[in-house]
């Protein structure tokens, strides 16, 4: 299944519950959040009932936000987010929260421009952009990082994601990093108030709208973008360096932020140091609670998680996720497996 046709929610292992005697021990688990997330989470609940048809797993691609709020409100037994939960959000489950990392992933800046493959973006441009400052595809800035590319006059048709994304909160934390003038005006937050643009709710709609708009202009995860054929800049890092994200990008911003301990689990890979980092890396959360309300279903989440963590890996990179580093994937492990 194609992510830009991935709307709303999903069980796939319901037709192995049936073929199980009265005796079985049945346990299905409830899960929702980020639509980046909607993809592997549909891969990894495919194949992991093929060795445990037992466990049933549904998610629910709601958002980030409303992810956090029915896992707060015990709606479902976890909940997957682009952003790490705050101190005050965690203070608001009474059972606790382990926050564990599953992917690593990237926003990038996808754009609609026929015959034009290449582009290269500095931090003054793509913030003029989102503040309203730089409104045509020509424009100095742009065009003085882009020499022999016939950059066309026409205005940039800027598209955001609504309040509530984990995305907002990735891009907007970036861009708070790199450039005053948007932290002061707008600043970190998964509910920004852009001057410019028009609102894309999912995921699958900005890759929808940027498709379809000829000099459109929008952030979207990298899957989405590769999924849709759509092209995107390459953007200056850390280090100086334009670069493109790829899995390997994405995973040198993990590795510059994490080594040599890999114990930080870091809530944010934004402007990672590196020449091949990618700066608009972030890795997507899994929250669980330290113990669940039954015993069944903590080890219900336990074998899922460490499937997930070892052979689910192999999956994720099949469907174009970025596989987490092994010496981080044994610290995430040991959080796993503190759960009873």
């Amino acid at each position: 299944m194609k992510i830009s046709s991935f709307r709303v929610a999903f069980s796939l292992a319901a037709v192995f519950a049936a073929a199980f005697s009265a005796k079985a021990q049945f346990t299905k688990l409830n899960a929702a959040g980020s639509t980046f997330a909607a993809l592997i989470m549909q891969r990894w609940s495919e194949e992991f009932s093929k060795v445990n048809p037992n466990i049933q797993v549904i998610y629910f691609a709601v958002g980030s936000g409303t992810g956090i709020t029915n896992f707060t409100e015990g709606i479902v037994d976890f909940a997957a987010s682009d952003a790490a939960m705050t101190d005050e959000q965690i203070a608001k489950v009474k059972e606790g929260v382990v926050l564990i990392p599953f992917t690593a992933g990237s926003i990038v800046l996808a754009y609609n421009l026929p015959g034009l493959e290449s582009l290269k973006l500095s931090r003054e441009a793509y913030s003029g952009i989102f503040l309203g400052k730089i409104t045509k595809w020509n424009d100095p800035a742009i065009a003085r990082l882009n020499p022999g590319t016939a950059l066309p006059n026409l205005p940039i048709r800027v598209f955001y994601r609504p309040g509530g994304k984990g995305s907002n909160y990735v891009f907007t934390e970036f861009l708070s990093k790199v450039n005053a003038k948007f932290r002061e005006q707008i600043g970190r937050s998964p509910s920004p108030k852009w001057p410019v643009g028009q609102p894309a709710e999912r995921s699958s709609d900005m890759a929808d709208k940027i498709k379809s708009t000829p000099g459109a202009l929008g952030y979207v995860e990298l899957q989405y973008a590769d999924d849709n054929q759509i092209t995107h800049a390459s953007v200056l890092n850390a280090a100086g360096k334009f670069v493109k994200a790829t899995a390997a990008s994405i995973t040198a911003s993990c590795t510059a932020i994490e080594t040599p301990e890999w114990d930080k689990l870091a809530p944010s890979l934004t402007n990672a140091p590196g020449a091949n980092s990618y700066p608009i890396s972030s890795f997507t959360w899994l929250y669980v609670r330290p113990s669940a309300r039954d015993k069944h279903r903590t080890v219900a989440l336990v074998s899922l998680l460490n499937w997930a963590y070892s052979d689910g890996q192999v999956v994720a990179v099949q469907e174009g996720y970025s596989d987490l580093p092994k010496p981080l994937l044994v610290k995430v492990l040991a959080k796993v497996n503190t759960m009873q």
